[in-house]
């Protein structure tokens, strides 16, 4: 071979090389980019030429696909956008899916590994594909309650309800919330305004799920768990008296830690910590921390799944934390549910159903039930015991304070006939003219706990500095209660 041919072969030979190695990267080790490039329409027609499937709630259809005769033909649809996101999540067609629908999507689109029998028939017979349907654990009147409640009175926070022997999530509803109608429109326009919208400050980010993306000071509902240490560590009983005084100087300080109001923790010198759980009293809490002791409290916690690191229900739960506690003086604020301690409403709503089912904590969860596009069951939700945070005689001792508590606890809304355990707070924000995160934890009925809601309200909600867990919170709490055992019976 002369010279020229010998150097336009191996030209030739170069050049395939290099299409092979293209062609290589491209389906091998780019091709998922390739496939999730929003300009790739190839992908965007063959997701909308299915019909996703629904999320349901006690058989109301909560999202849910419908033809469109056009090229995209499928549109997503939500039932009372607003009210159920927290439970839904989005699905958008320039900004994807969150909530449920990100978390459920390969069952939803049709690629789940359950599903494959369904795909290998349609495929067969000719039918066109479909996704398969999620069941979800919410009862729509209980999430309805809880959603209003907060909207009704413009506040912004949020409340979650939870089936105490089961771990399932009766109700989580956050404001400000946002119409997930609005992100499925095929209009580019309103796509873009309604993102710059949900994703805004200055509209107090309603696209954040405040219930289980958001933590908070927890304030005096982590009496309860700072109690259930003191209990299972052997440091102290119901009837340990605690000290009664008005304010106390933490330990190695000149700070001065009051009561509310700066009131007296009953008549006497000292108080049990019955009644000092019962009024609240930050002075005995503080001086029960410390005999405690910060090994004991974290392990209490823990057990309680406070700092659970990537906690799904499926959608991501921010970790709960009980913080840094470098010293006495800090553990004695943290066990009062201040300085560092933050909490999810999730988490929160966890530890009153923990209490509420004998210290066994359920793990928690949004799902029911998969099915198949023709509705027929392909999975189903399996309760399942996450740990034994506390004794039974614990949860006995420490459901007796919450109900004393409650008793204690202003604020509308009371049950008649009906008995709740309930621990209010009321949580400072580390200035003085900032006003409460406010707080309301329950279980009911008492003696046959089937409901645990937990409530937070930001910034004091419609009574500012003013604000307290009891007035503000409660009733909110008392309402979603009252919905839960009404749709029980």
């Amino acid at each position: 071979m002369n010279t020229p041919l010998r150097k336009v072969a191996l030209a030739l030979m170069a050049m395939v090389v290099l299409l092979l190695g293209n062609a290589t990267y491209i389906q091998v080790f780019a091709a998922d980019d390739y496939r999730a490039d929003p300009r790739n329409r190839r992908v965007l027609l063959n997701e909308y030429s299915r019909e996703r499937g629904q999320l349901i709630a006690d058989g109301l259809p909560l999202a849910s696909s419908v033809p469109t005769g056009g090229e995209l033909q499928f549109h997503r649809r939500y039932l009372a956008g607003p009210q159920n996101a927290p439970m839904t999540g989005y699905y958008s067609l320039r900004y994807g899916s969150g909530g449920i629908e990100n978390a459920m999507d390969p069952v939803l689109n049709g690629s789940d590994g359950r599903l494959f029998v369904r795909r290998l028939s349609d495929l067969i017979t000719g039918r066109d594909p479909r996704g398969g349907h999620v069941e979800l654990s919410a009862d729509p009147a209980v999430q309805q309650v809880a959603f209003e409640e907060l909207a009704s009175r413009d506040y912004s926070g949020a409340a979650v309800a939870l089936r105490p022997d089961t771990g399932e999530v009766l109700a989580m509803a956050s404001t400000p919330s946002y119409d997930p109608n609005r992100l499925a429109s095929f209009d580019a326009e309103t796509q873009s305004q309604a993102w710059g919208d949900f994703t805004s400050d200055e509209n107090d980010l309603p696209l954040t799920n405040r219930a289980t993306s958001s933590s908070y000071p927890p304030g005096s509902t982590f009496k309860l768990v700072t109690t259930a240490a003191a209990l299972e560590s052997g440091t102290a009983t119901p009837d340990t008296q605690l000290t009664a005084a008005p304010t106390i100087t933490l330990e190695d300080t000149a700070t001065e830690l009051a009561n509310f109001g700066n009131n007296r923790c009953g008549s006497g010198e000292t108080a049990p910590l019955t009644e000092a759980l019962a009024s609240s009293c930050n002075t005995a809490f503080a001086q029960l921390a410390a005999m405690t002791g910060e090994e004991a409290l974290r392990a209490q916690a823990e057990r309680l799944g406070i700092g659970q690191q990537d906690q799904r229900i499926p959608v991501r739960v921010a970790p709960s934390t009980v913080g840094e506690i470098p010293d006495t003086a800090a553990l004695q604020v943290s066990g009062i549910g201040q300085r560092d301690v933050a909490l999810t409403p999730l988490q929160n709503a966890v530890i009153a159903a923990t209490i509420a089912n004998d210290g066994a904590r359920m793990t928690p969860e949004m799902v029911d039930t998969i099915l198949a596009p023709d509705f027929s069951v392909i999975d189903e939700f399996e309760p399942n015991q996450a740990a034994e945070a506390m004794s039974p005689q614990t949860a006995e001792a420490v459901t007796d304070m919450m109900i004393a508590s409650e008793e204690n606890t202003s604020g509308g809304g009371k049950i008649s006939g009906v008995t709740i355990a309930s621990k209010t707070g009321t949580a400072e924000r580390g200035n003085a003219d900032l006003a409460p995160h406010v707080w309301y934890v329950a279980f009911a009925p008492a003696e046959d706990p089937r409901v645990a809601v937990a409530v937070v309200v930001e910034d004091g909600g419609d009574e500012g500095l003013d604000a307290t867990g009891g007035s503000v919170a409660s009733p909110i709490g008392r309402a979603v209660i009252a919905a839960a055992l009404q749709g029980d019976q």
